[in-house]
C-alpha cells in the first residue's frame, strides 16, 4: 500500500498519511512521498484547497521508533531532520493555498506539530495532541517550538513540552490551539465541508493571507504595513476581487476562481 493516498475531489486535495498499523508514524519512505505529494498540491491550478488527515484510529504518532532503531533501516536523526520534518513543515507555510490538518486521532510528536504548522486545525472529539519528545529524551522537532508558544504562550507551551502532557480535543479547542472540535460521527462530512467552501473562495487572498502571516512571525510593525499595502495592490488586480465586486453590487453568489 502507499504510505501517503491522494484524493482530489471539488477542488480538494484530500492527503491521507496511511501506515495505520503504526498509527501513521514516519519513515522515510513516507517522508519523502509526502513532500512530493505536497509539490504536485501546489502545482496544481485545480487544487485549491489541501487537507491533511490519517488512516485509521490515528492521525501520526510522529517518528516510526523502528526505523531508527534498526541500523540497517535508520537515516540518522540529521537526515531525518534535515530531509524529512523541515521540508515538510518549509512547504506547509510556503504553498499559497489554504491547509486543513484534519486530526482524526493521536496526533504525538512530529505529528502534532506538523498539524499546528496548518492553517487551519480542527480534530475529531476522540482526537488529542502529545509533546511525546521528552518521554524519550528528546526535544521538540518540526517547528513546535515556533508555533506552539505563539498559539498558547510561553508557560503552556513549556509545560507541556517538558511534562509531554495529553491534550484532549476540546482542552487544545480551549488553549487555542486548534480551530474546532467535531463530533466523532461528523467529522468526515464536516471537514469536507469546509474544505470545500474554502476551495470555493478567492484563494488568490488566502494565499496572500497567508504569506502575511507567516511575515507577521519576525516584522516589524512598519515592514508589515509595508507588505499589507504591496499585497493589497496584488489582491486588488486579481479576477477575484472584480468577482467578488460584481457579485456584491449583483447581489449573487460569486464565482471565484482563485487567480
Amino acid at each position: 500500500m502507499k504510505s501517503i493516498i491522494t484524493n482530489i475531489e471539488s477542488g480538494v486535495a484530500t492527503l491521507t498519511l496511511n501506515r495505520p498499523r503504526v498509527f501513521n508514524s514516519f519513515n522515510r519512505e513516507m517522508a519523502l512521498l509526502f513532500q512530493s505529494e505536497l509539490d504536485v498540491c501546489e502545482a496544481a491550478p485545480e487544487i485549491r484547497a489541501i487537507v491533511i488527515t490519517g488512516a485509521g484510529k490515528a492521525f501520526c504518532a510522529g517518528q516510526d521508533l523502528k526505523e531508527v532503531t534498526t541500523p540497517a533501516l535508520n537515516p540518522g536523526f540529521k537526515k531525518i531532520i534535515e530531509e524529512h520534518y523541515n521540508p515538510i513543515i518549509a512547504r506547509i507555510r510556503a504553498i499559497e493555498k489554504p491547509i486543513i490538518a484534519a486530526v482524526n486521532g493521536v496526533a504525538a510528536g512530529a505529528g502534532a506539530n506538523i498539524a499546528l504548522a496548518c492553517d487551519i486545525v480542527v480534530a475529531s472529539e476522540r482526537a488529542s495532541f502529545i509533546q511525546a519528545f521528552s518521554k524519550i529524551g528528546l526535544v521538540p522537532d518540526s517547528a513546535g517550538s515556533f508555533f506552539l508558544p505563539r498559539l498558547i504562550g510561553f508557560q503552556k507551551a513549556s509545560a507541556l513540552m517538558m511534562l509531554g502532557d495529553k491534550v484532549t480535543a476540546e482542552q487544545a479547542n480551549t488553549l487555542g490551539m486548534i480551530y474546532k472540535v467535531f463530533s466523532l460521527e461528523k467529522f468526515d462530512s464536516e471537514v469536507l465541508a469546509l474544505a470545500t467552501h474554502m476551495a470555493q473562495m478567492p484563494t488568490k487572498a488566502l494565499g496572500l493571507t497567508k504569506t502575511l502571516l507567516n511575515a507577521s512571525l519576525s516584522n516589524t510593525l512598519d515592514q508589515q504595513l509595508n507588505l499589507e499595502s504591496k499585497l493589497q495592490i496584488q489582491a486588488a488586480n486579481s479576477a477575484d476581487y472584480k468577482e467578488g465586486v460584481a457579485a456584491f453590487v449583483e447581489k449573487r453568489k460569486p464565482n471565484f476562481k482563485g487567480n
